[in-house]
């Protein structure tokens, strides 16, 4: 379970991006709701010290348990059907010992954990039909189930991530030529299906947030969360307004941002630090996402490439998907951005994530 380690090898710098973008995210929290600022500080020490922990442990150890990983997050997203706490119309979080946590946080590393050691043992046969056939049915039972609490935002979020994790594993082109072919009318339709009246594909307020994305003049009451959103944006200008500011022109003061402290974080990063924090915010996302990824292709076990580029894609694609969201360059989600927005399910979550890329980092490839 453990090994002997070189210090050398620990990759610092991927230790000290995440870092310095939760400690971002700590001081726009305090702005945003300086309440949850003490809750995000002891999340980002207890995260550094368990992504520290996971981070010496062998994770080819870890993936030999690949299906008790799966099966516990199963188990967690069932027990939200029975025993979930709900709020805002939606089922999704589990309390646990006064501790209230979200099990489609933990099932998303869980799947990476699976899908690293599954497609390590299938690396000869990754293309074939059955095997095809057999991923996509594992990680369809708990997007459906994460679909069902309801939760569209994250069962997309965790199936883009599928896709990603299975191009890295090496899918052949021709497979991912025909599903595109057959897939890209099969969505059109979908879309189509989706905004019809009386659709039952999926719940009312989620094609409310699609009709107010696409018509916003038509449900300004819908629409105003994002419009008010890049509005925040814009005003900041190049340097923003300063955290914790009392500007009466403020869209944050004024309470017009709903839920700022996560899925609109972006619009007071942008509103509060201006275009230059925002391209802070940016930069290090993506020099997140490209550690994670340079430290996979240089991963001794083909699953180690696997589990690093995985993680890599859930940190992007999220990233992209809050800020799209905050820009109006996509319908309103629901998803937090990474290291930055409040909640300590996704920051814990996060830093295991980051230690698990950490100890495929130490274990390099024997010349």
């Amino acid at each position: 379970m453990l090994k002997q380690y070189r210090l050398r090898d620990y990759k610092f710098r991927l230790v000290l991006w995440v870092t310095m973008l939760s400690v971002i995210g700590i001081l726009v929290i305090g702005s945003a709701d300086g309440s949850l600022q003490n809750k995000q500080i002891a999340g980002l020490v207890g995260g550094l010290v368990l992504m520290i922990i996971v981070s010496l442990v062998d994770y080819v150890w870890l993936l030999k348990f690949y299906w008790i990983f799966y099966l516990a997050g199963l188990g967690l997203l069932i027990a939200v059907i029975f025993m979930g706490v709900s709020a805002n119309n939606a089922t999704r979080w589990l309390n646990i010992g006064g501790i209230q946590m979200q099990p489609s946080d933990l099932m998303k590393i869980f799947l990476l954990l699976f899908f690293a050691q599954f497609f390590s043992k299938h690396e000869d046969d990754l293309s074939s039909f059955k095997t095809i056939i057999k991923a996509v049915v594992i990680v369809a039972v708990p997007a459906f189930l994460i679909l069902k609490q309801p939760n569209l935002s994250t069962c997309i979020l965790t199936l883009l991530v599928f896709c990603a994790t299975y191009f890295v594993a090496g899918l052949s082109y021709k497979v991912i030529a025909g599903i595109l072919l057959v897939g890209a009318p099969l969505i059109a339709i979908l879309v189509g299906i989706v905004l019809r009246p009386g659709q039952t594909l999926i719940e009312n307020y989620q094609l409310v947030r699609i009709l107010a994305w696409l018509y916003p003049e038509q449900y300004p009451d819908e629409a105003r969360q994002q419009l008010n959103s890049i509005i925040a944006i814009g005003s900041g200008q190049l340097y923003g307004k300063g955290l914790e500011n009392t500007a009466v022109n403020s869209v944050k003061n004024a309470n017009l941002l709903s839920e700022a402290q996560t899925d609109f974080i972006f619009a007071v990063v942008g509103e509060e630090l201006g275009f230059l924090g925002c391209c802070v915010i940016i930069i290090l996302e993506i020099l997140i996402v490209l550690e994670c990824i340079w430290i996979g292709r240089n991963a001794r076990e083909f699953s180690g490439t696997v589990l690093c580029c995985g993680m890599g894609a859930l940190i992007g694609i999220q990233s992209i998907m809050n800020i799209c969201v905050a820009t109006g360059l996509m319908p309103n989600t629901g998803l937090p951005l990474p290291f930055v927005s409040s909640g300590l399910t996704s920051l814990m979550t996060l830093f295991i994530g980051i230690g698990l890329v950490l100890n495929v980092g130490l274990q390099v490839k024997k010349y």
